[in-house]
């Protein structure tokens, strides 16, 4: 099992200790650091920034949105990143969700899986630097043409060659369908709220995308499931819990619409729907301190590490047998040292 940091997205400002916490990570072993962005900080500026004070560590994006920039724009930074980095950038992607790409960027969302497949195709040729990249669309089409084009566009290549013959690039996934792209287009898969319970139908999923791999593509052997993991070591489960509540709740009960919230689905799958029916009513009625209250422990135990190490060392087996491959631990520093020394 392989292991990484996660140090995820802004909230009102950089999250303090931050830079301590990767160079702690790199100390210990770790083999990669992770950023990402909603609607606040970007992903690829503290990745570099941070990243410059390390030597070692391989530097994601976990994610970058894909509706925040172009497929030329994205496999430019990634570009960019893995030249400064000497060739240690993962470039990491997801779809975001209908309230963040039509609210926040002003994109259409639908028909994501459709969009995917051409965003990684174009970002693909672009690293490549094969020639001049084309692309027929009908969602991101280069050059331009129609109505709203001066029909002056032209096919162009990136005047910066690429360091290293393939910069992986993953895809994170949360519904089957896109799971199963993942395994199909991306070099990797990355979950999000994810349990060892769900294991039986993530291996399916994956199986399905891999059925339909191109060859030309690096082997399913080398394809990585990289899962962003809370560790809150803490003498009191439920004092470890009370610390992810408040998250799971956002996510359950606040992060997309009542009808389309691809978080919630997972966790519905989880068998929690009752309990989500509860949380995200509570949370959308203005009622957070209930909802945050009404998520169950057993949910965070399960997508979660939590309580006395002795618990977590046991619990971690689950995941260890999984088909994840690479586990992004959140939390502070002793969360990074005790899962370095679990897993020495």
């Amino acid at each position: 099992m392989r292991l990484g940091y996660a140090v995820g997205y802004w909230k009102q400002g950089p999250p303090p200790g931050a830079l301590e916490a990767i160079l702690e990570a790199e100390r210990l072993g770790f083999e990669s650091v992770w950023t990402a962005e909603a609607y606040g900080s970007d992903a690829f500026t503290p990745l570099a920034w941070w990243g410059s004070r390390t030597q070692s560590v391989r530097l994601g994006t976990g994610i970058a949105q894909m509706s925040a920039r172009t497929p030329a724009a994205t496999a430019m930074a990634a570009l960019t990143l893995d030249h400064l980095s000497g060739g240690r950038a993962i470039l990491g992607l997801g779809v975001s969700g209908p309230q963040v790409v039509e609210g926040w960027y002003g994109q259409p969302y639908p028909k994501p899986l459709a969009r995917t497949r051409e965003y990684f195709a174009i970002v693909r040729d672009v690293l490549a630097r094969n020639g001049p990249v084309t692309a027929p669309g009908p969602h991101y089409p280069l050059p331009l043409s129609g109505p709203s084009a001066t029909g002056l566009g032209k096919p162009l290549q990136s005047t910066v060659h690429p360091l290293r013959p393939r910069l992986p690039v993953y895809l994170a996934a949360e519904g089957p369908k896109n799971v199963a792209l993942a395994a199909e287009i991306a070099d990797g898969w990355l979950p999000f709220l994810f349990s060892p319970k769900a294991n039986a139908d993530a291996a399916a999923q994956l199986e399905a995308g891999f059925a339909l791999r191109d060859p030309g593509l690096p082997p399913r052997s080398g394809f990585e499931v990289a899962v962003q993991l809370a560790v809150v070591p803490h003498a009191d489960v439920e004092a470890a819990a009370d610390t992810l509540r408040p998250m799971v709740a956002l996510y359950v009960g606040g992060m997309g619409a009542r009808e389309a919230n691809f978080h919630r689905n997972v966790i519905d799958r989880l068998g929690y729907s009752d309990d989500c029916d509860r949380i995200q009513g509570l949370f959308l009625a203005g009622r957070t301190e209930e909802a945050v209250a009404a998520v169950p422990t057993r949910l965070v135990e399960e997508i979660a590490l939590i309580g006395p190490p002795e618990k977590i060392r046991d619990e971690l087996a689950a995941w260890e047998e999984s088909v994840v491959t690479t586990l992004l631990v959140q939390g502070r520093a002793d969360s990074l040292r005790l899962i370095a020394e679990l897993l020495g």
